[in-house]
């Protein structure tokens, strides 16, 4: 897609692509600038940051003097991206990526530790445009005329993990980065290559090779390593196993997903960014980079439906492993399956257009969600229908797991809101405890436990019975978002049927959507938006408000499906689908007055609904 080039100090949200390696991933703008790159993995310091502060914040920019527009596309089922920039007087074509030096398999990481990026006169002659600077303002060591080091160190804002020593080398000699900045006179047919290194043996072809400066084979083992790259890519994406509506951003929904998968272990982070603005200018921006344990089931059910079965199992272990056999399951984890560090709000950024505060680390993992133990269980019952075995350790830690659930799903906690204030009776949380015994009681009847499973079967439908009367507004007619406590609706109700827990053609049920939609939806031109909740209405204990939570117009077009409004369901995942950006990527949420992007991107959790609608859709069309 060709896009005009926005004024400077002006790159939104939606003007950037994702480069990724199941390690870490960068943010490109459609100017040929990476503003977004923590290092040396999703979670660790952020070295690029631009996004949050363009003064201070460090940024890799390459690009032709005199730039008009631009046209950005990924290479086919790969996380590669081939960015065509139009100059005044010529055109360049950037191909950039984090490199692959593996296949992607279970349990390893595949990532080279390198970003790499190809610059190529199409047409005319360019003045480029090469500036790097990390965050903090650092000054690199020349190590040539070609070369620039960064010694490493602690972050700067104070995690415990260093900043790895960077390397940042080029194929032509550019003796004026030092300082900050360099240009290069090219013209039609030149070829130049540069990238950046946190591993100390990698280097352009991914092996630890460095050809010299100025000769071909420079520019050729960079060639190799892209090449490989993309090879390894397209060898992963055949097992994507789809072919119904919106196939190609389906693809791509699943190729983001990879991207925010931490391959040496199989976690998943939320987003790979932090603090991007819920709403400009204000309070409610989240560190994102992170393992919830909310998602896992709805990210396994989303991978598996489109045939990645390796993807799901390394996370349901994940999630088994750190969750099952803790003391106390928490909602969110580091990649380490630890618990993230203390949230401190950072003094030296500016925030996404001034929004800020910019924070690292979430507090919300201290907070009591009762749904974590639906979650917990309803991945370990995928498991089990993967044909995973259940030996009795295991089956000791989830039966424990319930008895939790059982204990306390009619007392207050935070709810899948996170909400920062006093906790609510909330429904979503009362349905996933039953959701929790329900899946108990599955699992025992498939694994020979089958004298354990009518107990768990009675309390599944006590706390169901307990749902259909007490979560029922004044005219019985609808759900609502908190046991006992009146009329109003929130979008986690959507998820009911989702989750098996009410059919999605009750009365009731199709009552709730419609209750949902009429107070949580927009008139044109966001009529296919809806928020989360209002927080003047379910107060959260901030100030402000927030845009449209993407995810969960996706539940939406499920319930529809799901009601037989084919139809519906299809002119609605039609325009979702129209909202995503130049290059298939979706926000957090959206605003549904102007269309423009919000919160941490691109957003798993829209990626995974989008997956999620579109499969459910075909399987009607389709029925086996």
């Amino acid at each position: 897609m060709t896009v005009d080039f926005p004024a400077p100090g002006t790159v939104r949200i939606e003007d950037h692509a994702v480069l990724g390696d199941s390690a870490t991933a960068a943010l490109v703008a459609t100017d040929g600038t990476i503003d977004w790159l923590c290092l040396p993995r999703f979670d660790g310091p952020a070295v690029f940051a631009a996004l949050l502060d363009p003064a201070t914040g460090g940024r890799w920019v390459v690009r032709p003097r005199g730039l008009r527009s631009v046209h950005q596309v990924y290479e086919t089922d790969t996380a590669v991206l081939r960015t065509r920039l139009t100059a005044d007087s010529g055109i360049v074509e950037i191909r950039d990526a984090l490199v692959l030096s593996a296949p992607f398999r279970s349990g390893t990481s595949s990532a080279a530790g390198e970003l790499l990026r190809r610059v190529e006169v199409l047409e005319g002659a360019v003045d480029l445009e090469v500036e790097i600077s990390v965050r903090g303002g650092a000054a690199p060591v020349r190590e040539a005329d070609s070369g620039l080091r960064w010694p490493g160190g602690p972050a700067p804002d104070g995690w415990s993990a260093d900043v790895p020593e960077l390397r940042c080398w080029s194929t032509r000699a550019m003796p004026g980065l030092v300082d900050g900045a360099d240009r290069l006179h090219l013209v039609a047919g030149d070829t130049c290559a540069f990238g950046l290194t946190w591993a100390a043996d990698t280097g352009p072809a991914g092996d630890g090779s460095h050809a010299a400066p100025g000769t071909a084979a420079a520019v050729a083992a960079v060639d190799v390593a892209l090449d490989r790259t993309i090879g390894h890519w397209r060898t992963w994406a055949a097992c994507i196993d789809y072919d119904g509506p919106h196939r190609e951003l389906v693809r791509r929904s699943a190729i983001t997903l990879k991207v925010c998968d931490y391959g040496p272990n199989g976690a998943l982070v939320a987003a790979p960014t932090s603090s991007l603005p819920e709403t400009l200018g204000g309070v409610r921006n989240w560190d994102y980079r992170f393992t919830w344990v909310r998602d896992a089931a709805y990210t396994v059910y989303a991978l598996r439906r489109v045939g990645l079965v390796a993807e799901g199992e390394a996370f349901l272990r994940w999630v088994l492993d750190h969750c099952v056999r803790n003391d106390r399951p928490h909602l969110l984890y580091t990649l380490d399956g630890e618990q993230p560090r203390t949230e401190s709000e950072d003094p030296h950024l500016a925030g996404y257009a001034g929004s800020r505060p910019v924070r690292w680390g979430n507090a919300a993992s201290d907070q009591i969600q009762h749904d974590v133990y639906g979650e917990i269980i309803d991945c370990a019952y995928q498991w089990v229908r993967a044909g995973g075995e259940v030996d009795d350790e295991m089956w000791s830690a989830l039966c424990d797991l319930g008895h939790r659930a059982l204990d306390q799903w009619q007392t207050p906690d935070h709810g899948i809101w996170e909400i920062r204030q006093e906790g609510r009776p909330f429904t979503y949380s009362v349905a996933l405890c039953q959701v929790a015994v329900d899946r108990l009681a599955r699992i025992a009847r498939s694994t020979g436990r089958s004298e354990e499973a009518q107990g768990w079967s009675d309390a599944a439908d006590e706390i169901l019975a307990a749902v259909r009367d007490r979560a029922l507004d004044d005219e019985k007619s609808h759900y609502t978002e908190h046991l006992d406590q009146g009329g109003t609706v929130d979008a986690s109700l959507l998820t009911l049927p989702l989750r098996r827990v009410v059919p999605a053609d009750e009365p009731a049920m199709v009552a709730t959507v419609e209750a949902v939609v009429a107070s949580l939806g927009h008139p044109e031109p966001g009529a296919d938006l809806l928020h989360r909740y209002h927080p003047d209405v379910s107060p959260d204990g901030l100030p402000g408000e927030e845009g449209a939570f993407v995810l969960c117009s996706f539940w939406w077009v499920e319930n529809l499906t799901r009601q037989g409004r084919d139809a519906e369901a299809a002119a609605l995942l039609d325009r979702l689908c129209s909202r995503a950006n130049h290059v298939g990527l979706l926000p957090e949420q959206i605003d549904p007055r102007t269309g423009a992007f919000l919160g941490n991107f691109p957003q798993a959790f829209s990626h995974i609904g989008l997956i999620s609608a579109a499969v459910d859709l075909e399987r009607r069309r389709t029925p086996a």
